[in-house]
């Protein structure tokens, strides 16, 4: 039903150019376009077991690239962080490519269709899994808990009780305490409102009684060194995502400042290279993330529409793309919905539920090292 009434909107609106002028009246029209995606996959129908929302065709990538490329100039992050550090004027339609997480079907499916249409993109990696065997927590706390709840019928419930007894209690874990086993639900929930170490606490519970089958972690696997090295030298920019993808606002300030700093210091070790970027993971930030990122980086990236008005540059706003965003009713690529997905049609059916804290007040003294003192390389 959701597909059909999009696809019905966007036969209205994008197949009429209108959908262009809303946004021309609700937003700057000449703001450049960010696009973040995740991993890059020959076919999603083989990835039964992965989180939907994190995959897109080689094949769906391409014809997503091509609408984009038709329309737009496509530029890199730094070409794109130079022109709005100086508050340039754009007077074209300019577009930047993105991925997050630092999945090795990035270097597999989507970096030689990049290099060999010449097209600039960036990649935000999690260093602590760079060259590892292990997957990001997310899959993996994905995977135990799809794994958990279709073996057993009281697994949710069971979660449940695990978390009343760590002392987590959240208005949210109701819906665990009823029997309501949805695995991707459950797991944006504990995601979104646990720190990292709570996270970890129950993964090793559920590891305990589950074991996740070899195939399941196909085409998780991280970068490695030596691709993050080729893809560099190919042009392709590499930017922070955290050392361990922990979502900063559930952490404390010291965390913050480790995952931060610490993935910024690792590259420029590793790779030998000046890191100027860095993706918020989940894009979730508040004033007090902002201003770590901001003292680290020169150019920091969200995954919603919402800037810090003190921090421009450290909230700069991407839209997230995956293998359904363009297709239609009937499984089709659609430029008309691409067109109302890039212009911001949909945004009402997905609207942001972060609380930001953009207007939490900044009296505390500065404490951190300012960008330019902290550089490494």
């Amino acid at each position: 039903m959701r597909r059909l009434i999009k696809t019905g909107i966007a036969c209205a609106l994008g197949g009429t150019g209108a959908d262009g002028l809303i946004r021309s009246l609700a937003v700057a029209r000449n703001m450049p376009l960010v696009i973040c995606y995740h991993r890059v996959v020959q076919d999603v129908r083989a990835y039964g077991n992965s989180i939907p929302a994190m995959m897109t065709s080689r094949q769906t990538l391409e014809r997503q690239l091509d609408w984009v490329e038709s329309r737009f100039r496509i530029i890199s992050l730094d070409e794109l962080g130079a022109r709005l550090e100086g508050r340039e004027q754009f007077d074209e339609p300019l577009a930047a490519i993105t991925f997050d997480d630092g999945y090795s079907d990035i270097y597999y499916n989507a970096f030689p269709l990049l290099r060999r249409r010449g097209i600039p993109a960036a990649v935000f990696v999690v260093t602590d899994l760079i060259s590892t065997s292990e997957i990001q927590l997310h899959d993996k706390l994905y995977l135990l808990l799809a794994r958990a709840f279709s073996q057993s019928s009281s697994a949710a419930h069971e979660l449940f009780q695990f978390l009343l007894q760590h002392g987590v209690r959240l208005p949210a874990l109701q819906s665990l305490k009823n029997g309501h086993s949805d695995p991707l639900a459950a797991t944006k929930m504990l995601l979104s409102s646990l720190p990292q170490a709570r996270i970890r606490d129950v993964i090793q519970m559920l590891e305990t009684r589950i074991e996740i089958a070899e195939n399941a972690l196909e085409g998780l696997q991280p970068l490695t060194w030596e691709m993050l090295m080729e893809m560099n030298q190919e042009g392709m920019i590499i930017g922070s995502h955290t050392k361990s993808h922990t979502l900063l606002t559930n952490e404390s300030l010291q965390k913050v400042i480790n995952e931060v700093v610490g993935s910024r210091q690792e590259l420029g070790r590793r790779l030998g290279i000046k890191v100027n970027h860095f993706a918020y993971p989940d894009g979730r930030f508040n004033a007090a993330t902002v201003r770590a990122v901001a003292a680290a980086y020169r150019y920091a990236y969200t995954t919603c529409r919402h800037q810090d008005t003190d921090y421009p540059l450290s909230t700069i706003p991407r839209r997230h793309f995956w293998e359904n965003s363009s297709l239609d009713a009937l499984g089709r690529f659609s430029p008309a919905i691409m067109s109302c997905q890039v212009n911001g049609i949909f945004d009402w059916m997905g609207s942001c539920r972060q609380d930001h804290d953009l207007n939490a007040r900044r009296s505390q003294p500065q404490r951190w090292l300012s960008y330019e003192a902290s550089e490494d390389f």
